[in-house]
């Protein structure tokens, strides 16, 4: 039997990815959005309303970085998160995030995030999502498998559970995508 809910926006696992940009002084600013993910093979799509200063930024630079959360910095995560950069000028600071200029794009790279889409702004949408092109994906070596992949236990995402307003860890690998189903065939 299952139990109906309605309608809610709940969808697992959901990324938290913290976006960042420059404004227009060169100064970054992000913040975490939880609403996401890829929207072409090489475009990412994130809902961001209009009063975030990051969608402010982001408009006037016409670049953008989304890094991948990981355990490691799931506070500073969240706090960048709950705080406003139109508000708090070193929210950056307090969360004790260093950035440096992407080689790709006009905007910052936080290097304690260990994963970053590169991205050129495309367009915002009348509906506050913002698309965008991925120009390049930069990983920390510390996370990089011996094939020189990003591995996804060293990486240590973490997941917005929107059902319970929490932070989850991914879980271990159970299969090969595009693989494993053929044994159906």
């Amino acid at each position: 039997m299952r139990k109906n809910f309605g309608s809610k926006p709940w969808i697992y696992p959901m990324p938290v990815l913290i976006v960042a940009s420059y404004d227009k002084d060169g100064k970054p600013c992000c913040m975490n959005a939880a609403w996401g993910g890829i929207y072409e093979e090489n475009q990412i799509m994130i809902c961001l309303a209009e009063s975030h200063k990051t969608t402010k930024n982001i408009k006037e630079s016409g670049a953008f970085t989304v890094s991948i959360a990981d355990a490691k910095h799931m506070v500073e995560a969240d706090y960048v998160g709950i705080v406003s950069g139109n508000g708090t000028a070193d929210k950056m600071e307090k969360a004790g995030f260093t950035t440096v200029k992407s080689e790709y794009v006009n905007a910052p790279v936080i290097e304690q995030l260990m994963m970053t889409l590169e991205c050129k702004l495309i367009k915002f949408n009348e509906d506050g999502i913002c698309i965008g092109e991925i120009i390049n994906v930069s990983a920390d070596e510390a996370v990089l498998d011996e094939n020189g992949k990003i591995d996804p236990a060293k990486l240590d995402p973490i997941a917005f559970d929107p059902v319970h307003l929490a932070y989850t860890r991914l879980g271990e690998r159970i299969g090969k995508a595009f693989s494993d189903g053929q044994k159906l065939k």
